[in-house]
């Protein structure tokens, strides 16, 4: 078994790669440890590392060196490791690693738009080669692949519901949540049964991401991101965003969700001196893996998974 979703998830990285390639993108080595990380979300808690006397993070997220590397390349991609500790109840519930891996894709000069047509691409190249080169592994694991028939013959965008839309849905199943967070897991597999193709979840309230997500100025309150949700209730594949890049926004975002803006003295002199517009996204690659193979957890999508709270090599 194990063999063959390795077999998968390589066709996958490498799909993934030749894509962003072919359109111009650069990819580079992401950093593994730095003064600051990406704060997170859902209960994840960061590690910290003693380097040379200096307390430093393991990356939870790149996000804030890909804005970074956009002074350099106006496409860049890397394919990265994350480590986050996530709360133990998210052990038995299949969905979570605390050692994970993701595309990780930034554009300069982008839209919420055009970062879901770049994901959208992946993903669909991805399927389509494993699809296409990998029927006796697909066999071996007993994943029918005239599941994905639905997204390999959509030749338009993945369907886009708002955050909005998404809560009402889920009342009418009978399951309520707060308006003014991120849906949670419970709902995401509610949604994601439904569907038969992946599809976006678009336009979270402000408040309920992180400050580099970009706030819309057209409709105060609400972010300019999105989650692509797997069907099958494979759940969320990707979350991305149009960044936040005006310094006085960034820091009104930081003192809003509780950050210290002193921790961030790096990022925030760059973006004082000004960093670019963009938008981009990360794809959990274990996620996908799963989604693609069937696999019932993501831990079967990697040789050595760290499941939060077991112990493992």
């Amino acid at each position: 078994m194990t063999r063959s979703v390795l077999r998968i998830q390589n066709q996958i990285v490498q799909a993934g790669r030749e894509l962003l390639l072919g359109e111009g993108f650069v990819e580079l080595l992401p950093p593994i440890i730095g003064p600051v990380t990406d704060p997170g979300g859902r209960g994840a808690k960061q590690v910290d590392v003693d380097f040379y006397g200096h307390r430093y993070k393991l990356m939870t997220s790149a996000i804030l060196y890909k804005q970074a590397s956009l002074l350099a390349f106006d496409k860049v991609f890397y394919v990265a490791p994350n480590v986050r500790l996530e709360p133990l109840e998210t052990a038995n519930i299949g969905r979570h690693l605390a050692e994970f891996h993701q595309f990780d894709v930034e554009i300069a000069g982008a839209t919420q738009q055009d970062a879901m047509g770049v994901a959208q691409s992946i993903v669909t190249a991805a399927v389509e080669r494993v699809v296409r080169t990998l029927g006796d592994d697909l066999d071996a694991l007993g994943r029918d692949a005239d599941a994905f028939t639905p997204l390999l013959t959509r030749d338009t965008p993945f369907e886009r519901i708002s955050h909005g839309e998404a809560m009402a849905e889920l009342a009418r199943l009978g399951h309520e949540q707060n308006h003014d967070a991120e849906i949670d897991w419970q709902g995401e597999g509610l949604l994601s049964h439904k569907s038969d193709a992946p599809f976006f979840i678009v336009d979270y309230p402000k408040g309920s991401r992180g400050f580099y997500d970009r706030e819309d100025p057209q409709r105060p309150e609400v972010l300019r991101n999105f989650d692509l949700i797997a069907p099958e209730g494979f759940g969320e594949l990707i979350s991305g965003s149009e960044r936040e890049f005006d310094y006085a926004r960034i820091i009104a975002r930081m003192r809003e969700s509780g950050e210290n803006p002193a921790k961030y003295e790096w990022y925030l002199k760059m973006v004082r001196e000004g960093i670019p517009g963009s938008a981009g996204f990360g794809i959990g690659i274990e996620r996908l893996t799963r989604y693609v193979a069937g696999l019932d957890a993501v831990w079967q999508a990697t040789p050595f998974p760290k499941v939060p709270g077991v112990v493992s090599p």
